[in-house]
């Protein structure tokens, strides 16, 4: 059992706007977000795929965490190479950056790069000494309980945020209930992913929404 002051290997906080929001930007952030989440979507594994009707066929794909690499070497080398987990670091935390901007948790657009409102740190391991090299192949199994879990508390993130974006529209304010809620879920689902699929700890993700 975990104590509740233990130092998490993945950490995420997201500032509170403590001030009155956009509500245009609010109201329209579907749309608003389209050209950002394009840019997401062609370094995270998105893929494009067509055919024509001479019976070819053209297919793209870009980008996505890197999961059977990391996997590999764990498993048969004892290494997580570096820039992988850099790479993954950058990708995990603009991921995020988009979707806070998508739960209205900041009304100032996305940068591909900078921090911004959104705070995501993940602990660079120390294979040989941290991690075990078999746990890899079947943190996805052990996962499961959180899986379920987070699909429940997922369903209601996503009224928290309907709720939010009337709240914003008539206040210009967020609710703090509604914020921490939503950054906690997103906080335990970052947990879960540097557990199961970043493979950067053998620590079991605690079932708390709370930092």
């Amino acid at each position: 059992m975990q104590q509740e002051g233990t130092v998490q290997p993945a950490r995420l906080s997201v500032d509170y706007p403590d001030r009155d929001l956009n509500r245009t930007t609010t109201f329209f952030r579907l749309f608003a977000a389209i050209p950002i989440m394009i840019v997401l979507a062609s370094v995270s594994g998105w893929v494009w795929q067509a055919s024509y009707e001479n019976g070819k066929e053209a297919a793209a794909a870009a980008g996505g965490l890197l999961f059977f690499g990391p996997l590999l070497m764990i498993l048969f080398r004892q290494k997580y190479p570096r820039w992988w987990f850099e790479f993954n670091l950058q990708l995990t935390r603009f991921t995020t950056r988009v979707t806070a901007y998508l739960a209205l948790m900041s009304d100032r657009y996305p940068s591909t790069d900078e921090e911004q409102s959104v705070h995501l740190e993940l602990d660079y391991p120390d294979v040989k000494n941290d991690l075990n090299r078999w746990l890899p192949l079947v943190k996805w199994f052990l996962a499961i309980p959180h899986y379920i879990v987070l699909l429940v508390l997922g369903i209601a993130a996503i009224f928290a945020v309907f709720f939010a974006w009337f709240a914003i529209l008539f206040t210009g304010r967020y609710p703090r209930g509604l914020f921490n809620f939503v950054e906690g879920f997103m906080r335990w689902g970052l947990r879960v992913e540097a557990y199961s699929m970043l493979l950067v700890t053998d620590q079991y993700p605690p079932f708390r929404l709370s930092a």
